[in-house]
């Protein structure tokens, strides 16, 4: 078995600038299925609506399910469940009801996720941005694995380039001696890279591929927990909400672009395992860049390393022997 797909760009022909509707060009999704984590609001709103408007029926577990509704009222082939990542019962609980549904899954992306909130503990105390936007989705994935296993889905996690800010921290991952909220996230953002990393490994024998991706930097409800104060000091708007630099960020259209490319495009097949931006694979980081993978995300060691110790928390592993 190859160790993995080489993370050097292939020279895809989109970019920055190219929208979720831009990489579907041509295609047709008619008769795929998809579920979108969060696909009501943000990012995930534009994947989803992206999606169907292919011709894909797009589920869309949501923790809010009358504002994911609401949402996506209007949007045609489009079924909402309820599922709390930060909860492993109601991630059960989902995965449950859609394997009693008998469908098989083609695109399964974790777009859900919270950023830099102040200290919350869920489940039996664990750190909230690592359990909801990693622990969450390892056991939905897991739990769903019955149904993405038989159509060969690709499976899409979504990061950051928030990972730069933090490695895996093995001595203290749940954040007991002091806590950073942006460490913790890159945490989190590190966590979602390794996680495609081995499930490409152990998934890649059923034709299931993953990757991971920096959608971009686009101002979305993501960043509710962040002060309107810390975003002026980080120059990102002004005093009246005003964005400081439009270049600098996507449009969520642009935003989604990365993870429905990846979901679905035709140039990713037979590869896996990598780390994609502005629709493409990234370079390894350089010293001092803001862009590319860190090694710590792509270190399969690491990867091995986190897959036992989720599997350790969740109690859920598809690949048990």
């Amino acid at each position: 078995m190859s160790t993995g797909t080489a993370q050097h760009k292939i020279g895809s022909g989109y970019g920055a600038t190219s929208t979720a509707d831009d990489v579907l060009h041509g295609i047709d999704l008619t008769g795929r299925l998809a579920v979108v984590t969060g696909g009501y609001s943000g990012l995930g709103l534009e994947t989803t609506r992206a999606l169907t408007k292919a011709g894909a029926r797009v589920v869309v577990p949501a923790r809010r399910r009358a504002t994911a509704q609401e949402a996506l009222a209007g949007i045609g082939g489009v079924e909402v469940d309820e599922l709390d990542l930060g909860d492993l019962e109601s991630v059960r609980g989902f995965a449950e009801r859609f394997l009693a549904s008998g469908r098989n899954i083609d695109f399964m992306i974790d777009n859900a996720g919270i950023m830099a909130c102040p200290e919350t503990r869920v489940g039996p105390g664990w750190e909230a941005q690592f359990a909801t936007n990693h622990l969450g989705h390892f056991a939905l994935v897991n739990r769903l694995w019955p149904a993405i296993a038989p159509g060969g889905a690709r499976v899409v996690s979504v990061s950051s380039r928030a990972h730069h800010f933090s490695g895996m921290r093995w001595d203290d991952v749940q954040w007991t001696q002091g806590y950073d909220k942006w460490q913790a996230y890159g945490q989190a953002k590190t966590a979602n890279v390794l996680f495609a990393v081995h499930l490409d490994r152990l998934g890649r024998e059923a034709g299931v591929r993953a990757f991971s991706l920096h959608p971009g930097g686009i101002l979305t409800p993501l960043q509710r927990h962040i002060p309107k104060e810390e975003m002026i000091e980080r120059g990102w708007i002004d005093e009246d909400g005003n964005i400081l630099n439009p270049e600098g960020f996507k449009t969520p259209p642009q935003g989604a672009a990365t993870q429905v490319w990846a979901a679905t495009s035709p140039q990713l097949d037979g590869l896996g395992g990598v780390y994609l931006e502005d629709c493409d694979i990234a370079e390894q980081a350089v010293e001092g860049e803001i862009s590319g993978v860190k090694d710590w995300a792509v270190d399969p060691e690491q990867a091995a390393r986190l897959w036992e110790l989720s599997a350790e928390l969740t109690g859920v592993n598809a690949f048990a022997a």
